[in-house]
């Protein structure tokens, strides 16, 4: 199998980016459409709007209905067509930057990615995930080309809710584990063959990143003040876990998310809150030394993210309910089965439970 890794053709991060964007996007084409919902353009669309007129690009804006819909990406596109846009731009939360991915997808034009958080690794990705118009998950769009830009600007990012920024660090601790389980049982990575040394080291320089730097970012994000510890979060739980995820694989931690989304006291968590107890399901799986999963429990707690099932809102362990739970995360074509070891939903169930008690 072929080693491959992918990524975005150019990613930029910095506090301010965003008032040069004119310049950044000029080398992709003059004609942008920036979907942006109505909270996001009043928070950033005169800075944009600025730049693009310094760089001597008109730019239009189109408000963002608020789901990655077939209707919403349909809607765009009949835009599209009376309009020659020759670039498409997507800023703020995830289902804005998805929409932009599949418009800019069927009209075979470039895409330029803005995200306003870093809750997850998903703006580097070559993927968007579409909803029904009632917010049902509906479908993966795989896109075969990562988006040709990514911009971060640490200042708007650090200016977003402490808890965001807390569980794109949950996301991103996945990344290192998943990236090792998959090394060991070889098995395909989303970039389509096998991870290639410099994905393996992004993935573990990603882990080394949070446990550096993520006490220290939350701290300063919790008063809205950007610091190199924040610079530093921000593209580990972006960029960093991006490529790792992508270029590395996906193993058990995904899966036991997926799984916990069966569970209605859950819904109200981020993805990343769910991936970190994930992460911890995991590594008792793989009956990992106590020290490392000490470690990863004293990161948890430092930033806030959450160890066991009471924290994140199941009052009582009902096993049958739990086995509902690991049932669904060792489904057939779950990422579960790229761990180096079958896996059955009884093991899944007594590491659940096992990991619940380790983290209380």
């Amino acid at each position: 199998m072929d080693r491959i890794i992918i990524s975005p053709s150019k990613y930029v991060q910095g506090n301010g980016a965003l008032a040069n964007i004119g310049n950044y996007v000029k080398a992709l084409g003059a004609k942008p459409l920036i979907l942006a919902d109505a909270f996001v353009t009043k928070l950033v669309g005169d800075t944009v709007a600025t730049s693009f007129h310094g760089a001597g690009i008109k730019s239009e804006f189109d408000c963002f209905n608020g789901e990655c819909s077939r209707p919403e990406i349909d809607r765009l596109l009949a835009r599209c067509q009376q309009t020659p846009f020759d670039v498409i731009i997507g800023i703020g939360g995830g289902k804005t930057l998805d929409t932009a991915k599949a418009v800019a997808f069927y009209q075979k034009v470039p895409v330029v990615i803005v995200p306003t958080i870093a809750s997850t690794d998903a703006p580097t990705s070559a993927l968007a995930v579409i909803y029904t118009p009632e917010g049902q998950f509906s479908e993966y769009l795989m896109i075969p080309t990562n988006p040709n830009m990514v911009i971060m600007d640490t200042g708007v990012v650090s200016r977003a809710p402490v808890r965001l920024l807390v569980a794109g660090m949950g996301d991103a601790l996945s990344t290192y584990f998943e990236a090792r389980a998959n090394k060991v049982s070889g098995c395909q990575t989303m970039a389509g063959g096998a991870p290639t040394l410099a994905a393996q080291a992004i993935a573990e320089l990603c882990y080394q990143t949070l446990l550096a730097d993520g006490y220290k970012a939350k701290l300063a994000v919790e008063q809205g003040l950007c610091t190199k510890a924040v610079e530093n979060i921000i593209e580990a739980n972006t960029y960093l876990s991006g490529i790792g995820f992508e270029s590395s694989g996906l193993a058990a931690a995904h899966a036991i998310h997926n799984g916990l989304t069966q569970l209605a006291e859950c819904h109200h968590l981020y993805h990343g809150e769910k991936v970190a107890f994930g992460t911890l399901v995991q590594l008792v799986l793989e009956n990992a030394p106590l020290a490392e999963i000490e470690t990863l429990l004293a990161f948890c707690r430092s930033v806030g993210l959450p160890t066991n099932l009471h924290m994140m809102g199941v009052k009582e362990l009902d096993m049958a309910r739990l086995m509902e739970v690991a049932k669904a995360s060792t489904a057939a074509g779950e990422t579960i089965h790229n761990m180096p070891f079958k896996v059955t939903a009884e093991d899944v169930l007594a590491a659940i439970v096992t990991a619940h008690q380790l983290g209380q």
